[in-house]
Formats: C-alpha cells, sequence, structure tokens
C-alpha cells in the first residue's frame, strides 16, 4: 500500500510501530513523533472527513483514526503512567518506601466505611468519633470524603485506626472508588433491617476492585424487623462469608446508634489487618500521599485534607498536590489542633497551597518552590489539554452544514461553583452522563471551588450559561451583576436536585416531537354531488368518531390515495354538527377534494406532541 500524498509531498508512513501520545495530543504532536509535517497531517485529517487544526487538542479516538490511516499504532498514554514519566524526569520516585526493609515502622490502617445510603455509614463514624456530622447535612446525605483518626485496645495495647468517610449518594461513586484505592481495609455497613442494597453491592466491587479486606458491620440491630441472620445470607452470594459460616470475612452486629458493639467492630479491623496486611512505611522520608478532599476557605484561602502514605509530612515543607504546590504554612489534625509533623497513615489539613487540588490527587513533598512550581505546570497543562480534548465536538465535513444552521443543536452552557473539589467533580460526571438525545447538548464551561465571583458572571453573561452554586453563594456584588445581566444563578445543597433540574431544562429545549393518532375512520357509502360543495360523502362512522377541522386521508382497496386532507364540512341530515361518533352515519365534506368513490374510506387523525421519556 502506498503513502499517503499530501501535495505531491509523500508522508512518513509507519509499519505498524507504536506511537507513545499524551491524552489530548494536537496532530503537531503527532507529527514531532513520526517526522512529518503538522500541515500534511491536517490534510490527511480533512481527506478523512474532519477538520482540525495542528495545534488543537483532538480526542483519543480521532488520534487512533490518523494513526490507522498512516499505518501506526497510538497508544494513548494513561494519566498514572503520564505522572510516572514526569516524575521520572525530575528524578522523583512516587509510591515507592526508601531504604529498604530496615526503614519501615508499622502503621495504623487506613479504614475507608462504605454501604448503602442511609445505613448508618456516618452515624457510625459519628458513634467513633463522639461527634455529630449528620445535622450539618443537606438531605441527611454525607457530602464530603472527610478523614478521622480514631484508637482501640488490643490486647492491652492501644492500636491507632485512620478512617475515610465516603460520601453515600451514587452520584459520588468516583469519589467512593477513590476512597477504596487510598485504604487498607473496609468496613461495609449493612442495615439489618433492610439487608444488601443496590449501593451495598456498588461499594463491595469497589473494594474488591481494590483488593482491600472486608470487615462487615451489621448496623441497626436495635430497629424493628433486624435480622442479622438474613445479612450473612445475602452476603454469602457476594462471597463474604462469615467466619461462624466457616468463612474468612469477621461480620460484626452493631448499634451506631445506641453505640453498641463498636469496640468489638475497631477490634475486628485491627485484627484483620494483622491478619491479611503488612502495614509498614518508612517516616524518614519525604512525605508522599494523597488528597482526600479540598476547598476554598474564605479566611484561608485554599485548603486540603491529605493523607500521608509515607514518610514525614512537616510545617515548611514545600508540597505539590495535583496541579497545587506551596509551602505548608501550617496543619491541623482532624480535631482542628495544630500540629508540627504528621508521619504515615495520618490525615491532616493542609494551609498554604497555591489554588484548590482536586480529590484523589497525589502529593509529595520537594526539595525546591522551583520544582514543585514546574511539576503543577506540567500537571496543569496535561489536565487542560486532555479536557479540551473531551470538550471538543467533532464536526465532519458532512454535517459541517447541519451544525451552522442555527438552532440545530440546542446547547446549554452551565458554570459549576462548589465547595469543595470532590462534590464539584461528582457533580460534573453526573450531569455529563445526562443523555436526552442528539440535539441537545450540554456543556461545562467552567468548573472551580468557592464563591460565585464576578468573573464567573461575566464568563456566564458572554456565553448565556446558567451559573450552579453547590453549597455555596455569591460574593461581593455578584448578586448585583447577575441581576443586572440576567444571569441565571441557581443555589443548591443536594446534588440530586441538581441533576434532576438540569435533566428537566434539557428536556425542555428539546423540539417538540409530534405523533399521529388515529381518531375515526368512515365508510363511504354513496356519494352526492353539490354544485356548491362540490361531492360529499354519504358515510357511515366505522370506529371512533369523526370530527370537524381535522387531519384525513382517503384509503381505497387498502391503499392511500390522499394525504393532508381536512374535514372541512360534517352534518347530520340538515344540520351542522362538530362531531359524529362510531355507529351513525352523516356527510363529509373534503372541501376541494372530488375524487370520492363507494367504498372508500375516510380516516380522521391529528398530531399530538410527544411527551419526551
Amino acid at each position: 500500500m502506498q503513502a499517503p500524498s499530501v501535495g505531491g509531498v509523500m508522508l512518513p508512513r509507519g509499519k505498524g510501530e507504536t506511537v507513545r501520545l499524551s491524552r489530548g495530543a494536537s496532530l503537531t504532536d503527532f507529527a514531532e513523533k513520526i517526522n512529518a509535517n503538522p500541515a500534511s497531517l491536517v490534510q490527511v485529517m480533512f481527506n478523512l472527513g474532519e477538520m482540525v487544526t495542528a495545534t488543537q487538542s483532538v480526542s483519543d479516538e480521532t488520534l487512533g483514526l490518523l494513526g490507522e490511516e498512516m499505518n501506526y499504532v497510538v497508544q494513548i498514554v494513561s494519566p498514572e503512567e503520564e505522572d510516572r514519566e514526569l516524575l521520572e524526569s525530575f528524578d522523583i520516585e512516587f509510591g515507592e518506601d526508601e531504604g529498604g526493609e530496615k526503614a519501615l515502622m508499622p502503621r495504623p490502617p487506613v479504614v475507608t466505611v462504605m454501604g448503602h445510603v442511609d445505613h448508618g455509614k456516618t452515624r457510625l463514624l459519628d458513634a467513633i468519633r463522639k461527634t455529630n456530622v449528620i445535622a450539618g447535612e443537606a438531605g441527611g446525605i454525607t457530602q464530603h470524603i472527610g478523614a478521622y483518626q480514631a484508637a482501640t485496645e488490643v490486647n492491652d495495647e492501644e492500636r491507632k485506626l485512620t478512617f475515610i468517610d465516603t460520601p453515600g449518594h451514587e452520584a459520588f461513586t468516583a469519589m467512593r472508588a477513590r476512597g477504596a484505592k487510598s485504604t487498607d481495609i473496609a468496613i461495609l455497613v449493612v442495615a439489618a433491617n433492610d439487608g444488601v442494597m443496590p449501593q451495598t453491592v456498588e461499594a463491595l466491587n469497589h473494594a474488591k476492585a481494590a483488593e482491600v479486606p472486608i470487615v462487615v458491620a451489621v448496623n441497626k440491630i436495635d430497629v424493628e424487623g433486624a435480622d442479622p441472620t438474613k445479612v450473612r445470607g445475602q452476603l454469602t452470594e457476594y462471597g463474604l462469608v462469615a467466619e461462624e459460616y466457616g468463612g474468612d470475612t469477621m461480620f460484626v452486629d452493631i448499634s451506631a446508634k445506641q453505640g453498641e458493639n463498636i469496640d468489638a467492630l475497631l477490634e475486628a479491623v485491627v485484627l484483620t489487618a494483622d491478619a491479611a496486611l503488612d502495614l509498614r512505611a518508612n517516616p524518614d522520608q519525604d512525605a508522599q500521599g494523597i488528597a482526600i478532599e479540598a476547598h476554598l476557605d474564605r479566611g484561608r484561602g485554599a485548603v486540603a485534607t491529605v493523607l500521608v502514605q509515607r514518610g514525614t509530612l512537616r510545617v515548611g515543607d514545600t508540597m505539590v498536590v495535583g496541579d497545587a504546590y506551596g509551602r505548608v504554612r501550617a496543619m491541623l489534625d482532624d480535631k482542628g489542633e495544630n500540629i508540627k509533623e504528621a508521619g504515615p497513615a495520618t490525615p491532616v489539613l493542609v494551609l498554604g497551597l497555591t489554588n484548590v487540588p482536586g480529590a484523589g490527587d497525589n502529593f509529595l513533598v520537594v526539595e525546591e518552590d522551583r520544582t514543585a512550581r514546574q511539576i503543577a505546570e506540567k500537571r496543569a497543562a496535561r489536565e487542560r489539554n486532555a479536557a479540551f480534548a473531551k470538550r471538543t465536538r467533532r464536526v465532519s465535513l458532512e454535517d459541517l452544514d447541519k451544525v451552522l444552521k442555527a438552532g440545530e443543536v440546542q446547547q446549554l452552557n452551565l458554570i459549576i461553583k462548589g465547595d469543595a473539589s470532590g462534590s464539584v467533580e461528582a457533580l460534573e460526571s453526573s450531569l455529563m452522563q445526562l443523555d436526552v438525545g442528539e440535539e441537545v447538548d450540554l456543556r461545562i464551561l467552567h468548573r472551580g471551588v468557592g464563591a460565585v465571583t464576578e468573573t464567573d458572571i461575566d464568563l456566564a453573561t458572554g456565553s448565556d450559561a446558567i451559573v450552579i452554586g453547590f453549597n455555596v453563594r455569591a460574593e461581593g456584588r455578584a448578586t448585583q451583576m447577575a441581576e443586572r445581566e440576567g444571569v441565571d444563578v441557581r443555589y443548591y445543597s443536594v446534588i440530586y436536585q441538581v441533576i434532576e433540574e438540569i435533566e428537566a431544562a434539557l428536556k425542555g429545549m428539546l423540539k417538540p416531537e409530534y405523533e399521529e393518532v388515529e381518531l375515526g375512520t368512515a365508510e363511504i357509502r354513496e356519494v352526492f354531488r353539490s354544485s356548491k360543495l362540490g361531492n360529499i360523502a354519504g358515510v357511515l362512522i366505522r370506529s371512533g368518531e369523526v370530527r370537524r377541522n381535522t387531519k384525513a386521508r382517503v384509503v381505497r382497496d387498502g391503499k392511500v390515495v390522499a394525504e393532508n386532507l381536512t374535514i372541512e364540512g360534517l352534518r347530520r341530515f340538515k344540520d351542522d354538527v362538530t362531531e359524529i361518533r362510531d355507529g351513525f352515519e352523516g356527510g363529509i365534506n373534503l372541501g376541494n377534494y372530488n375524487d370520492i368513490k363507494v367504498d372508500d374510506v375516510i380516516a380522521t387523525y391529528e398530531m399530538r406532541e410527544k411527551p419526551r421519556g
């Protein structure tokens, strides 16, 4: 097969070699890898029916399509691999304990509490922490990931445990998956009166995918209808067999509300950790770990809850968290007290970052501020390219004309502001999954953490966007500006309200769909000729009813001979009527249409708007 030629220039054709490209790469990036001219690749894409500029971030599918045409295998580098390569370029190893076996010291287990909404996860953490978090939560649903430390006594020795609280609503699946990835053990909370529910199975699958041991807390044993034995039986079907049934999963019956058996549950977690895991880390290296949650605090700026996984984090360290960086100004523990350092498996609140990182971003301590800034900037650029590639609608030459016609594709633009990066991310992913057909497109122009600002209103004004404030309000003159510019700013505190309202708005933007509804049929028994009105059909109504001014068609021997007619006149004997019902006789005038015969059938119908599912 000959190499593609553009403008007489032969392009270097591959022999099936693999080309590695990052997410959101451009044709220029591709051209550099194969020593080609970017302009010639633009021409190849044009010949393939797609218009792409040389520097535009393109989707993975487009890169694959181009690779196929040029006889190269395109391999898109995963975000994790991209990050590893980036850090290697700075001689940094992430995820490795330094110093070999001798340097490793025991550390507390990191425990994630999972389960179905309303089964009592937050109340269990309440009982462990002896504080009350539920009262302040909208709709009784945990909206953020929090991390807390607790202690219990096992064999007369005090043992610490770190708990990560994952949100319960299904929209937070991505965050919950992260909770499982950063964890050593999962506590699966199942209500004894409800049994296994869809989200119980979902949580169980996350824990299994993360390959973490599971301890089952059978909660609400004090509630009427509680049946802990039934729960054990149900979970056997999912491969969790209780120790008393000869399995290796510890089940503990508890009542989080009454604080019953909490110590036994903590002991079960510690024993499971000791039996199944070797929990050790090097506390003497530069700290590394994961961001559990982050938000913008009015007084303190960007604040991130991080979980130290190895090394010790100290005040004054220079750290990079995702695409944010900064020097640690202060650290707070889960009780809000200032601390100077945090060792492995310790969750802390960090102050001093330049911007708000994402929930689940990894963090590491580096020697110099300059290195931190370079890593953060490269990560930010990479994420931006990936986001552009995802956001760009592919327009082929065939449907370009269609897209250019105004109103062909309706678009709803959104700007999302929230109180924490995890919530914003979960909200964005839920909204992007809404699908109400191809005529309506949902675009998220901007998402960020913090109050709704004048800049957000500016952007919304220029792009006819709706601003969503999730657990945040407008600040300064943003409210007056929104009123003046007519920008719709909506405030929410529960995630599924946003999803329901945006879905309703998208459906409202759809052009109405109509369906034909048959009203009635009339058989022509006789044809009367009138000098004034033309031919009049003497009919017997066979089914339904025939109404004046409705649409009609004439059917002869089973074939439609005339379409789009109107019942202009309708008579019963000598009276004009508006309708004639099934079984009655009457006269029908079809206006200017006179080609009717005995035994023809007049079928009447109307177009009704079809409700969108």
